[in-house]
This record gives structure tokens, sequence and C-alpha cells, in this order.
């Protein structure tokens, strides 16, 4: 606490100050301790409309004027989180941006900062939650809704106290709803398919009439909520449900959708998003998930990946997202076999940047990935790539490592004893995910000197069919 009473001391006095003189000034600032940026960047919706240096004490601060009142982001390279913002509020921060500490260190002081803290708790309570919830899809669906409305009330009982003890508006109260309710249907949502994957039942468990009770009153164009990932999360399952469902009983004589191609069931989901959701973003938004998904999914140059970019393309009207599309599917495009690695540029252990050509040139590669927020599947990934590179000599095996500090990627090379020549560090983690079409921490890319061999590997099977 006495770290931080400088700085609460110095917001106070100056939002004090400024905001007699106008009421409709904000201040955000903050403390980050290891920090893995020099700058903190505020987000409305997907839109940045500030940023701020931090100083020599890793200090920041925003002054903000005529902002649209509501839930904003605050993004510190590589990660980000949610900061509800009403004109006139003064709000500070702390946080430890050690990926393994970012969330869980998060603090708000100053107004609104039981809502902030609210919806801070909630986010961590649902990943707590994770492993509990997966053993509850296992149940039937009766005893399966009991528990999770069982959670829920627990937190709405929480969230009621809150409201009875702090005087918070109307909308602030709609946005920390949001956060139970929308993570509550999200699993009622999924329930049918992963009660299906961990029960290894061969069909869909045919549901009780009143387990999607709550579906007659949902709210299916919510401008405010357009960017919260609760009740976004929420919408992409509940059409990709809803689609699946349709298409279980329209489109494949009872058979399981699986049989059906992808092309087919993402248009099923584009058609029903089309035909319920007019909010602008909204749809936008959607359409987009559903495309990056698909294409990802596929990773094929085919008719059938181009029939669906025209499907999108006639939906979206967001030329952002349009263009964004173009290039993901130029990117898929350059990592089919027999293309040229991508002009990527890496940097090594000791400062230096290199290509993947260069890195690659002149020997067989495999190229894994790591970071350090998933200190488990480091170490299994570390263990299968020594037993990996004994049986396949041959090869070269090269670590990238992603959404880490520097220092903090040296210090962890060291522990592992890892050969820091093959150890590489990708500082701009967006381009690295762009370019490489990076969808999960297990893909590996392969190459035979600066040819591709495989684009979409994972390394568990890299070498199934080498």
């Amino acid at each position: 606490m006495n770290k931080i009473l400088p700085l609460i001391l110095f917001c106070i006095s100056i939002s004090c100050t400024d905001n007699k003189e106008n009421k409709d000034i904000v201040y955000f600032a903050g403390e980050i301790v290891n920090p893995t940026s020099d700058f903190v960047v505020l987000y409305k919706d997907n839109k940045p409309i500030d940023s701020a240096a931090l100083d020599a004490e890793n200090r920041f601060q925003f002054k903000l004027e005529n902002i649209d009142e509501g839930l904003h982001h605050f993004d510190h390279a590589p990660q980000y989180q949610y900061v509800y913002l009403e004109k006139g509020d003064s709000v500070l921060i702390r946080l430890n941006a050690a990926p393994a500490y970012f969330d869980e260190s998060l603090v708000f002081s100053g107004d609104n900062e039981e809502v902030n803290n609210f919806l801070i708790e909630m986010f961590l309570t649902n990943e707590d939650e994770a492993a509990l919830i997966r053993e509850y899809y296992k149940l039937k669906p009766e005893a399966f809704s009991k528990k999770i409305d069982s959670l829920k009330k627990q937190k709405t009982d929480e969230l009621k106290d809150l409201f009875n003890n702090v005087e918070i508006s109307e909308e602030a109260k709609k946005i920390a709803s949001a956060s139970i309710i929308y993570n509550s249907y999200l699993h009622k949502e999924r329930y049918p398919f992963y009660h299906k994957k961990y029960t290894g039942e061969s069909s869909i468990h045919e549901l009780g009439k009143d387990f999607y009770a709550y579906r007659k009153d949902l709210d299916l164009n919510n401008e405010e909520l357009s960017y919260f990932r609760p009740y976004y999360d929420f919408l992409k399952h509940h059409f990709g449900n809803l689609s699946f469902m349709d298409c279980y009983k329209n489109c494949a004589d009872n058979a399981i959708p699986e049989n059906v191609s992808m092309l087919h069931i993402n248009r099923h989901k584009l058609k029903m998003i089309d035909s319920v959701v007019s909010e602008k973003k909204l749809r936008n938004n959607l359409f987009r998930n559903i495309a990056v998904d698909y294409l990802i999914k596929e990773h094929e140059i085919s008719k059938e990946s181009e029939a669906f970019i025209a499907d999108f393309k006639a939906l979206s009207t967001n030329k952002e997202h349009i263009e964004e599309i173009n290039d993901l599917y130029g990117n898929i495009k350059s990592l089919q076999i027999n293309q040229d690695l991508p002009d990527l540029v890496l940097e090594c252990a000791t400062g230096k940047e290199k290509t993947l050509k260069s890195i690659a040139k002149n020997q067989k590669t495999v190229f894994y990935f790591w970071t350090s927020d998933r200190k488990r599947h480091f170490r299994n990934t570390v263990n299968l790539i020594n037993q990996l590179q004994k049986e396949n000599p041959s090869y070269t095996f090269v670590g990238i490592n992603l959404k880490t500090g520097n220092e903090e990627w040296l210090n962890m090379i060291a522990e592992r004893n890892l050969n820091k020549e093959n150890q590489y560090w990708a500082k701009d983690f967006k381009t690295v995910q762009k370019t490489l079409i990076l969808d999960n921490l297990n893909k590996c890319i392969i190459a035979n000197d600066t040819i591709i061999v495989n684009g979409f590997g994972t390394i568990q099977n890299a070498f199934a069919t080498n």
C-alpha cells in the first residue's frame, strides 16, 4: 500500500482540481510492475481512443475529455482487461504485468472501483470454475442445470449485496449483471456437445423443455455489450448451437452434422445471424468471428473457401473486417506446401534480428511455440522436443516464444538449459499470430531449407506423415 499511496494522492489532487472546472473529464491512471510494453492503450469498443507512455517509475495517466461512458478496455501488450468509466471518474489501477499475475494482481481504486473490482473478480472466478464445470458436463441435464443455477445464484447474491451497499449507476449494474448471467447461459449452450464429448455418448442427449428457458428473454442486439467477452462468447455458442441443431434436424437425416462440410454448417451460422441480429456492430463482429474460425480450421485453398468468403462479404458492412479476412486468406495461401517461408522477423538471444528464412536456411527445421504464462505446456513441450530431437536427428527444432517479456524469456531459457541458438523471441505477437496463422500453442511449421513442408502441423504429430 505504501508504494501506491503517492500515486493515489497525486491523481486525486489533479482530478479534484480539474473536475471542479469540468465534470466531464475522466482520469485513468496507474502503476504497472514488470511491464511488458512501454505503453498503455485505452479502447472503446475495438477502437483505440488514447495511449499513455509509462514514465521512469512505470506509471501512466490518461486525462480524457468527452468520452463515451461505459465499458472500455485497456491494453498493455500483449494482454488486456476491462475498465468501466463514467464522466467525472478518477480511476486508479495497479497490476503486475508478468503473464502469470496480470489478472490476479489487478486492483482498482477510486470512482466505480466496486464495479471494476467486481468485474475482475467474476473473470477470475469463472477461470477458477473451469475444471469444476468440466466435471459437471458429465451430469444428466437436470443435475447439470441445478449446479449451474446454484453457481449463478451465489454470484447474483454477492452482486445484490454490492448494489445494496454502494450507489451504482443503472448502466454499471447492467454490465456487472451481464458478467454473471451470460457466463451461466454459455455453459448451458455448450452442455449438449460437451456432455457427449465427456461421456462418450453416441448422440446428443435429449434435453428437457425448460433447459433453455432463458432463451425467451434474451437480448440478441445489445450494442453496449457488443465487445464484452461474456456476452460475445455466449452469442457465438448460442448461434453455433442453433445452427448445429437446425442442421441436425433438417439437413443430415438426423446424422451428426460432423458428416456435412464445414462450408455447409458455417453458412447456416451466417444465415442465422443475418435473420436475428440487427445491431450493426454486433452483426459484423459475429460474421467476422465465423469467417476467421472457418478459414483457420479449414486452412485449405479451395473453391469452398472462396465461396464462403463471398458469402461473408455479401453480409459484412465492415471494411476493416473484409480486409482482415482477405489478409487471413492470403496468409493461409502463403503457408501451403512448397511455398517459401514468410519474411517474418524474430529476435535471437543476443538481440540480433533474423528472419524465418535465414533461420531455416540449408537445414530441415521444425518451428514450435511456447509462452511463459503456460508453464505446464512449456515443460511438456520441452520434454517432447527433446524426445523428437533424439528420434529425428536430421531436424533442427526451433522454439519461438510469444507474449513474454524479453528478460523473462531469457531467464526461462537458462532455467531449462535450452540451446540459445535455437530459441527466438517474437517481439510483435500480433504480427506473428497473423502471419503464421497461430491459433494454438501446439502448432508447428516444418520446412526443408526455406520451403514449407507442412504449415499447419501440430508438434504432437509433427512426423506422422514425414
